[in-house]
């Protein structure tokens, strides 16, 4: 399971025109499922990602996690980050879950980040359109 962490100050992801998710101060998680993906891997990602320390403290060192900020967090499906991009000029997705299951863990990580901090979601699936203010900029590519 993949996420790809940014620090942002705001974030919103729209489908067909209208915001179905948004955030201010805190993380957009792009999540990506693989085929060998499950509830203990989302779980352990998810506790990860909440307290990845990758916002200043007093002293302006990356110290604090989003729940030390009190941040959110927006959570997007983003299947392509399980592409296999080895080979070739075309990606491959034979490494990613298939979309039921991809479904299933990416409620899951959300369900678990949300008994800890304020989250909005995308729409899995959907053809969506991710606006965000990348503070630093920071960003962070974290695997289990």
């Amino acid at each position: 399971m993949i996420a790809l962490i940014q620090r942002v100050s705001q974030a919103k992801v729209d489908v067909d025109n209208v915001t179905i998710g948004e955030i201010n101060q805190g993380l957009l998680v792009l999540l990506g499922v693989e085929k060998e993906d499950n509830q203990q891997k989302a779980a352990k990602l998810a506790e990860k990602v909440l307290n990845y320390r990758i916002f200043a403290d007093e002293n302006d060192k990356m110290n604090l996690n989003v729940q030390q900020v009190r941040g959110e967090v927006l959570v997007v499906s983003q299947f392509t980050l399980a592409a296999d991009t080895e080979k070739g000029l075309r990606p491959s997705f034979s490494k990613g879950a298939s979309p039921d299951l991809a479904n299933e863990l990416y409620e899951y990580f959300s369900k678990k980040c949300a008994e800890k901090v304020k989250v909005a979601t995308g729409q899995f699936a959907a053809d969506m359109q991710v606006t965000l203010v990348n503070d630093g900029p920071v960003t962070f590519w974290l695997k289990i």
